[in-house]
């Protein structure tokens, strides 16, 4: 292949481009194991029917089970390597392998054959095919491979439609083969497989972006630099080169430009299920423009489940390092998969080669995340460290301390009695580790983590969408949902995209649904909001209770055993709202008609996030500005409805109730996800598993099941995506940023249960589901934006806690206006001498009964019961609350201005990937005119007309 000049050029500046799938399908390199099948694959091949005939007649449709149709051109010239042969053995060379002429490559293919031929009988070669074939990966005659497959029940009545969907499918030009099961004598199973015409029909209609004849391979090896423990050997994931390929859309009138070297591995495994899937969409099973689908099948009954199987087994009996993967599901499982490995990169190239880019950009955004909290995580423990540090020295905790003679006015009315201020030694102290200097610092500091964060996924976004073929790649039109056209089937209008009469929902109808919707919504927001009114109400019952408790440490402690008991409760509540959620807005999202799927799973998304993030804010809401901001003063206390007296704030603050919240809150919570994720797969394979046992059938070891059997064991996906997969994380992203200033051990949380939850995902991905569609997209969808939301939100949030929930205003306004240092400035912490009895204002106890005598204290800003005004707000109180609004609207409004700089200055593609991008699409246009012009020269040549170097 003639290469431009430009195009080999050396590039200094310009970093190689790291695209994985197209370089990787041209991998040579075999496993062992997999040499000998190969070849009885080639020896044992069935006479090929011609190139036309994909579309099998009437009379050879009638028995799928005799389905032995190949295609010429797809095995002619080429050993029969599947897309395992990818995977290499341990230390394998990995040369490159030069094109070689189409007469030569017949003529080693054949002799190769012949070898193979006289090594083995055809019986003994026969028998290997059949093992091969019982694996469940090839038709029954070994060499076509299975790329999807589809389930129906033999009772079903849907007979006709199936029918007619199978013929048409056959028209489309795949194979079909049936196979029942062994488990289960009701179950058919049909193996589809796509012949190497009809991958290159769809691949070019798809517009599937496949490597271009130019490939320089551009690693610098750094010997001298320190191995990373993070990151896998290239001996772990040999066949994951960093090649620098050029692609380009693929086209059959140019197919000599395309890096062909066999036929079986150009197109991967995933791409051939999804050109697959592609066809199943689209292929009709009765007449009329609307019943067609794969989807509307399986909605119906046709069809009970259609998956693309798993490449085999994810375990071997002999291990990775010596012998090498088995296949790439047994490869991610060892490299990915494993707890083992909870310490090294992920090899995102393998997951979206395997799951698509779809579940890659999935687990690259998680990686990120996860990635991204290591400083805030750091961050955080150093806020919590230097409270415990400096937690015996606050002048604040000294002083509650050593307040011996300080008697607190009762806390509740019948059972509280007379306490001293020192009783509350401990609370203070617990306080200072999340209330101190450093408390500001760090939630600013987390809101630039948040923008700093989602502007540089933005650049790593970029960097895959162009690694993975992505950026000139725009989603295609959607079907409407059947739903929809049922219901407006009679109303139509022209698409303005396709230019075809489709069904139209009206603009009244839409508004009605939505308001409908949006009341539900508020009513179910009403709802929690009850519940969190029910658990108050708990609180004020529970005090007094818990005060009068036989039980000396119960009764010592009763504002503890309430708050902790009150937590409990309403998580368990929060946990029952959660099922009732999911079904609500199920209804809600399908009342409103949505017209796409993806407008669906938006919609849906949505109303999840909102009621969850409701559900489990609420309360933390509540505390965080509500709990003791209502509740009067000795004497003339607020109640609820009249009977019971609201809840004030411990005298070291309500800040150690915020925190016991959202601790036990996201503890809990993320406990309870991850077992609901591993716990709930691992029970339904094991019950499945027992099932099958106790039917009594032959089947004595799931192994002697084959793949696609195996597979139709496993539970399917979730029927709504990664939606709960992204909800999780997105709800812990708003714990970790939204109260970060009263809870700095967040970020720590966050980062331990997301090291546990990659692995956890991999492994639910490998071994406990079956293998999703791999599906193509180019973000996270919907995410991105409620991520954005969550970061202004926590500005205003951490404002807010900052300056009412803690004490740091108040100390503030004390240090600099009545402390001791007004004319020195502050400086340290005996600037704060004195606060505590500042802080304090005095009741007079004999307002309450002749029983009571002398004087208390409690924690506000109002006049002494001598004074000319009793009880009313001292100057104090109204410097404090103009302090508390200050502060707000200052650290807003800085915030948000550091936010939008940062934003501005970091753009959202790097500088060498707009150089790379620019500089490709120049050599690939100057290549595609150099390779063309050599290809007609060539064919001049070989016609005996006259060699021109002109464009012809």
């Amino acid at each position: 292949m003639f290469k431009s000049k430009s195009g080999t050029e050396k590039e200094n500046q310009l970093k190689p481009s790291q695209r994985s799938m197209p370089c990787l399908a041209q991998s040579q390199t075999h496993p062992q194991h997999l040499n000998k099948q190969s070849s009885i694959h080639q020896q044992n091949r069935v006479q090929p029917v011609s190139e036309g005939s994909s579309a099998i007649n009437v009379e050879q449709q009638k028995d799928l089970a005799k389905d032995t149709y190949t295609d010429e051109s797809e095995h002619g010239a080429y050993d029969g390597r599947t897309d395992q042969s990818l995977l290499i053995q341990h230390k394998l060379s990995r040369q490159k392998q030069s094109s070689r002429k189409s007469q030569k490559c017949k003529e080693e293919t054949m002799t190769k054959e012949k070898r193979i031929f006289e090594r083995f009988p055809t019986d003994t070669g026969q028998s290997e095919v059949n093992t091969v074939a019982s694996l469940g990966l090839f038709f029954k005659d070994g060499i076509k491979r299975i790329d999807y497959i589809l389930v129906y029940k033999k009772s079903s009545v849907q007979v006709e439609k199936r029918s007619t969907f199978e013929k048409n499918l056959r028209a489309e030009g795949l194979m079909l083969e049936r196979e029942p099961a062994v488990t289960n004598n009701d179950i058919m199973f049909i193996k589809i497989h796509c012949p190497w015409d009809t991958l290159c029909k769809y691949a070019e209609r798809m517009n599937i972006r496949m490597p271009f004849s130019l490939q320089r391979n551009m690693r610098q090896l750094k010997s001298w630099l320190p191995k990373n423990p993070m990151k896998l050997d290239k001996e772990a994931l040999p066949d994951l080169e960093e090649t620098d390929c050029y692609t380009a859309p693929f086209s059959r009138a140019r197919m000599h430009h395309f890096t062909i070297n066999n036929k079986d591995t150009f197109f991967s495994n995933s791409t051939r299920s999804r050109i697959v899937h592609h066809v199943l969409q689209r292929t009709k099973y009765e007449d009329g423009k609307s019943k067609m689908g794969i989807n509307r099948l399986l909605s119906n009954g046709t069809y009970e489940a259609a998956f693309p199987p798993h490449e085999g087994s994810y375990k071997s009996r002999h291990p990775i390092k010596t012998h090498g993967a088995q296949n790439h599901r047994h490869l991610l499982y060892e490299r990915w998969a494993r707890w083992g490995m909870w310490y090294k990169y992920q090899p995102l190239d393998l997951i979206r080669r395997y799951f698509g880019e779809k579940i890659g950009l999935y687990f690259a955004w998680l990686g990120w995340y996860t990635g991204m909290l290591i400083p805030a995580a750091l961050v955080g423990l150093f806020v919590f460290l230097y409270g415990l540090f400096t937690m015996d020295s606050s002048q604040v905790s000294i002083e509650i301390c050593e307040a011996n003679e300080t008697i607190m006015c009762p806390m509740c009315e019948k059972n509280c009695t007379l306490q001293r201020l020192n009783e509350s030694c401990i609370y203070a102290k617990v306080t200072h580790l999340f209330d101190n200097g450093g408390t500001v610092f760090f939630a600013i500091f987390m809101a630039i983590w948040a923008t700093v964060f989602l502007e540089f996924w933005k650049r790593r976004r970029a960097v895959l969408t162009y690694d993975w073929d992505l950026i000139d790649w725009e989603d295609e039109e959607e079907e409407l949902r059947p739903q929809f056209e049922a219901k407006y089937s009679k109303l139509e209008r022209v698409n303005p995209i396709t230019g075809k009469p489709e069904p139209f929902q009206p603009f009244s109808d839409k508004l009605s649904r939505l308001m409908v919707s949006v009341s539900g919504i508020f009513f179910m927001i009403s709802l929690v909001l009850t519940a969190v009114f029910a658990v108050v109400v708990y609180r004020l019952v529970a005090m007094e209770q818990f005060a009068s408790f036989k039980w000396q440490f119960i009764k010592k402690y009763w504002q503890f055993a309430t708050s902790g008991t009150g937590v409990c409760i309403n998580f368990m509540i929060i946990m029952s709202l959660n099922v009732v959620y999911e079904k609500v807005a199920y209804l809600l999202t399908n009342l409103e008609h949505p017209r796409t799927d993806s407008e669906w799973e938006n919609s849906f998304a949505l109303k999840m996030f909102l009621f969850q993030f409701v559900n489990l804010n609420s309360s933390i809401f509540y505390i965080a500005f509500f709990l003791g901001r209502f509740a009067g003063r000795p004497g003339k206390y607020n109640r609820l409805f009249e009977r019971w007296r609201l809840e004030e704030c411990h005298p070291s603050g309500c800040l150690i109730d915020l925190c016991l919240q959202m601790g036990v809150i996201m503890v809990l919570k993320q406990m309870w996800n991850n077992f609901m994720e591993l716990g709930y797969p691992l029970l339904q394979n094991w019950w499945s598993r027992r099932k099958i046992k106790k039917g009594g059938q032959t089947v004595e070891s799931k192994m002697t099941l084959p793949q696609w059997e195996k597979d139709w064991n496993l539970q399917p996906m979730n029927a709504h995506g990664l939606m709960e997969e992204y909800l999780e994380m997105v709800i812990q992203f708003g714990f970790t940023t939204i109260f970060v200033a009263a809870f700095p051990l967040a970020p720590l949380l966050a980062l331990l249960n997301n090291i546990i939850e990659i692995r956890l995902d991999a492994y639910k991905f490998v071994t406990q589901w079956r293998r999703p569609m791999p599906a193509r997209a180019t973000d996270i969808g919907i995410w991105y934006g409620i991520l954005e939301g969550i970061g202004v939100l926590a500005v205003i949030t951490n404002a807010f806690v900052i300056a009412i929930t803690s004490d740091y205003i108040p100390r503030f306004v004390y240090a600099f206006k009545y402390g001791p240092c007004i004319d020195e400035g502050y400086r340290n912490e005996k600037c704060l001498r004195g606060y505590v009895n500042s802080s304090l204002s005095i009741f007079d106890l004999s307002e309450l009964g002749p029983e009571y005598s002398g004087y208390c204290r409690y924690r506000d800003y109002r006049a002494p019961p001598w004074s000319a005004n009793p009880y009313e707000f001292t100057l104090q109180f109204w410097h404090v609350l103009a302090a508390r609004l200050a502060f707000i609207i200052v650290f807003e409004h800085l915030v948000f201005g550091i936010k939008s700089f940062i934003a501005y200055l970091i753009p959202d593609m790097p500088k060498d990937l707009c150089d790379r991008m620019r500089r490709e699409k120049y050599l690939v246009q100057e290549m595609m005119y150099e390779a063309e012009l050599e290809h007609l020269q060539r064919e001049r040549k070989k016609n005996g007309k006259h060699l021109n170097h002109e464009w012809p």
